[in-house]
């Protein structure tokens, strides 16, 4: 499947298990950046109008809570996030999935912190289910560089449409002075190395 722009009234994003611990499990890539990438999607998802979904696995374990600045960008999301018990496949959970269902969107931007657990399995089923699905490789990682790498190209061959947050935000964005690129172009912005 090609990249192609964006309808943000079409798209929702959904963001799994960026928790506390379990960006500390990742190896493949710099962690701030993958942190500094996810929040930018949930940025973006707020500023365009787009349903955010947010979950989490076993906060109270080793994976810990959710990174606190959900809670200030989304805190209606943050606090309806979806609270997994152990279930790998986000899209197992009765709850995610039907919060998903919920917003009606056939296009789901999917980032997960780590691509080879919290993206691959519920991309792939989101894949059968469906949905185009567009995986931000940049807003998670893995636990190695081949873990990563097989993942994505797993991913990508199921027919996710592999991209980075850069691409998404540009591909939402369409034109620098509609409304949805001028509300884009702080978030942009903010991602660029000083």
């Amino acid at each position: 499947m090609p990249l192609e722009m964006l309808p943000p009234g079409e798209t929702a994003v959904l963001l799994i298990d960026h928790q506390v611990g379990t960006m500390s499990w990742v190896g493949s890539t710099d962690r701030d950046v993958l942190k500094a990438n996810a929040l930018a999607l949930a940025k973006a998802a707020k500023a365009l109008d787009m349903p955010l979904l947010l979950t989490s696995s076993m906060e109270d374990r080793a994976q810990g809570p959710l990174a606190d600045e959900f809670e200030e960008i989304a805190p209606a999301e943050f606090a309806a996030r979806v609270r997994r018990t152990g279930v790998v496949n986000a899209m197992d959970d009765p709850a995610f999935a039907d919060a998903v269902t919920a917003t009606q969107r056939g296009i789901l931007i999917v980032a997960g912190v780590t691509n080879d657990v919290c993206t691959v399995y519920p991309t792939l089923t989101a894949l059968e289910k469906g949905y185009t699905v567009y995986v931000v490789a940049d807003a998670g990682g893995s636990t190695s560089r081949i873990a990563d790498d097989v993942a994505l190209r797993l991913m990508e061959q199921a027919g996710a449409v592999v991209t980075s947050t850069n691409m998404v935000l540009t591909g939402l964005a369409r034109d620098w002075t509609s409304p949805a690129g001028q509300a884009l172009v702080p978030v942009v912005g903010a991602l660029v190395p000083a």
